[in-house]
């Protein structure tokens, strides 16, 4: 029903479907935020109207409404910016700060925080009300994720996602009132969803780059490898565009920093599909182990480890791309250079924090030892560049180094969702199609948010492929599966809607409404992929060579040894 509404004395006829903030978002009015939460990529919208900062006066009501959680009815009036809203506004913010510690130059989120936005929006120079925190200033680490709880504002935005979108609810609010806090996580997969949310410092990353900056300043060897979901996202820290491509001005800065070999996880993206691949086809020709599920989401293998242990036979073994490079880095690099095993240093640049979590994996480890030594996400790479007075938009352009730099489009397109599947269809089809395929033609399954599927010929076979990206999407899917309602032969899940372009590590954009950052940074690494003069990794010929030099072929004794993995219930 449509309805006739006036928001500060403009009229608007929209439908009774909208709550006052929607409408006043779509004609471009603001109403100031904190719990509000909408993220396209993920279908999700959160409007506990918890915080009140969105409070607006209604003509004819005597208390203030939340305009996130108040649907418009024909001839509201409505004032977002009156004396007295304006006054409660104050209120609800210096309420807020008077229960928050006041260090904000010293704290990670320093710049970056909703909550000191909003303090400067609404001109608080002092804070009326005093008394001791309710909760200590301290920080815990979790795995990949440290927890302040003295600075949560209690928008409960990370148990929602942690809840609706992942579907893992890790986290939940416990004690009442005044005592109220996020509780610890349980079973906790690390996806960084949770971070990428909270508007405050409550919720970070673990940071490795005083580690890094250490071996570095020691003259270790260090390498360094980059996702290719890095690439396109990292010149959003420094003005410019999402979906930029800075593979070259991200080389050089890198090697500013001082690491001896700038290499592209890439490389390995595609030594994964060639071992992928083949575990695929043989799985096809057995008729068993299926649908095989990719590996290369450490979210995601968390996520089944603790969800799902009976269906731990599914997934590929492969390690994932960041722990290949470390594997062959610290056997095949290593002896060709003949670097010592005590001075080589393996660091990733990764769009994820899950990935910090995955490296210290007993099962990753190479002769006993931890074969990725730091992984760092775009965040702290950005930081560690403002640090070193080196403003990325100004660089030249450099180049990887090679062997262990040289890739093809299909490893680019494994930071989008439906990549590592597209990937993995090119080179299957190049072996047993002899030809490269026509583009996937996916449609959406009914009901399922960020899922698609398609069927793939590939040799005498037809494929049933299902690609899914979100955790509460993967256990619909999981779920249709082991019920037998659906019948895959491969499926493709990434934890993070979209996949590693919305990385738990990734730039947290302000545009998370409309979707539009996280499509830029798709169609960049599409882009990359085009412009490709090699597009299926069977076809890269560093990856020829390692197997020729080093592996022998594809799931040999060799290859399976140090590519591969197992996993367990957690």
């Amino acid at each position: 029903m449509l309805c006739h509404i006036k928001i500060n004395n403009i009229e608007f006829q929209e439908d009774s479907s909208l709550t006052i903030l929607q409408v006043a978002k779509k004609h471009g009015i603001k109403i100031p935020t904190l719990c509000y939460l909408k993220k396209e990529e993920s279908h999700f919208e959160h409007k506990p109207a918890s915080c009140r900062v969105c409070l607006v006066e209604i003509v004819g009501k005597k208390t203030l409404v939340p305009a996130c959680a108040t649907y418009i009815t024909n001839g509201m009036e409505i004032f977002t910016n009156t004396k007295k809203v304006r006054r409660e506004r104050r209120i609800i913010v210096e309420l807020l700060l008077s229960n928050h510690p006041h260090d904000c130059l010293t704290c990670d989120k320093c710049g970056r925080c909703d909550l000191q936005d909003l303090a400067i929006e609404l001109g608080i120079k002092q804070i009326g009300f005093k008394g001791p925190l309710s909760q200590d200033n301290e920080c815990i680490v979790s795995g990949a994720i440290k927890r302040n709880p003295s600075k949560c504002v209690l928008c409960n935005r990370c148990t929602a996602i942690c809840e609706k979108v992942q579907s893992v609810c890790a986290i939940s609010p416990s004690q009442r009132g005044y005592k109220t806090i996020i509780s610890e996580p349980f079973n906790c997969v690390n996806c960084g969803q949770c971070v990428q949310v909270c508007p405050t410092g409550a919720l970070m990353q673990v940071d490795d780059t005083v580690s890094v900056e250490r071996e570095l300043y020691n003259n270790k060897y260090c390498v360094i490898n980059t996702a290719p979901a890095v690439r396109v996202s990292l010149g959003e820290e420094f003005g410019l565009n999402p979906g930029t491509d800075v593979t070259g001005k991200m080389i050089t800065a890198l090697r500013m920093l001082g690491f001896k070999k700038v290499f592209d996880t890439n490389f390995a993206a595609d030594l994964t599909i060639m071992e992928e691949t083949t575990e695929l086809v043989s799985r096809l020709k057995e008729g068993k182990n299926l649908p095989l599920i990719t590996s290369c989401c450490p979210g995601w293998i968390n996520f089944i480890e603790t969800q799902y242990p009976e269906l731990l036979h599914l997934p590929s073994s492969c390690k994932s791309p960041q722990e290949m490079f470390a594997s062959v880095c610290k056997t095949y690099f290593k002896e060709k250079e003949g670097i010592k095993e005590e001075d080589l240093v393996v660091v990733s640049l990764m769009p994820c924090i899950a990935k910090k979590e995955e490296a210290k994996r007993e099962e990753l480890k190479v002769n006993g030892k931890q074969a990725t030594d730091y992984v760092l996400s775009v965040k702290e790479f950005a930081g560690m560049l403002r640090r070193f007075g080196i403003d990325l938009s100004t660089l030249e352009d450099g180049v990887f180094d090679s062997p262990l730099g040289e890739s093809t489009g299909a490893a680019t397109i494994f930071g989008n969702t439906g990549g590592v599947t597209e990937a993995v269809v090119r080179t299957a089809s190049l072996w047993l199609n002899g030809e490269f395929p026509k583009p996937l033609e996916f449609h959406g399954v009914f009901g399922v948010p960020n899922t698609k599927e398609t069927y793939v010929e590939l040799g005498e076979s037809t494929l049933h492929i299902c690609v899914v990206s979100g955790l509460s999407s993967a256990r619909i899917v999981l779920d249709n599966v082991k019920s037998g309602k659906v019948h895959y032969d491969v499926i493709e899940i990434m934890a993070c809607p979209s996949g590693c372009i919305n990385g738990g590590g990734q730039p947290v954009h302000k545009d998370m409404e409309t979707g539009t950052v996280i499509a830029l940074r798709k169609e960049g690494l599409r882009a990359i992929d085009r412009n490709k003069s090699v597009r299926a990794s069977c076809e890269n010929e560093s990856i020829k060579k390692l197997y020729e030099e080093f592996l022998k072929e594809p799931n040999s004794k060799e290859a399976h040894h140090l590519l591969h993995t197992t996993y367990s219930e957690k």
